[in-house]
């Protein structure tokens, strides 16, 4: 199974990036399920998605504890949540910004 955690804020796509993430999996001929995690935030606010991946039935419903990828699409959140906690060893990072992993203080 190939589990993605999406880190961003409400309003930029967070949820709807899962959900094609899912579809296009399903669409190659995969098992796959997409959802989010979030209360009842205001636009801006951390919101976190979660993508599932596999060649057979998934019944797991729980988040992502240990994702094999992340993608954040806000920097900013970098230094506010634990954005790469659980990233399994070896993970795929893929962050929206232009700047340096030395820039953002991740290096």
């Amino acid at each position: 199974m190939y589990a993605v955690r999406i880190h961003g804020r409400g309003g930029q796509g967070v949820v709807t990036a899962a959900e094609l993430l899912s579809l296009a999996a399903f669409l190659e001929g995969r098992h796959a399920q997409a959802f989010p995690s979030f209360g009842s935030e205001r636009t801006g606010a951390p919101v976190v998605s979660f993508c599932r991946i596999d060649d057979r039935e998934i019944r797991l419903r729980e988040p992502i504890a240990a994702p094999d990828a992340l993608i954040v699409q806000d920097p900013t959140l970098l230094h506010q949540v634990g954005v790469f906690g659980g990233l399994v060893p070896g993970g795929t990072v893929l962050l929206n910004s232009s700047r340096s992993a030395e820039a953002l203080g991740i290096a």
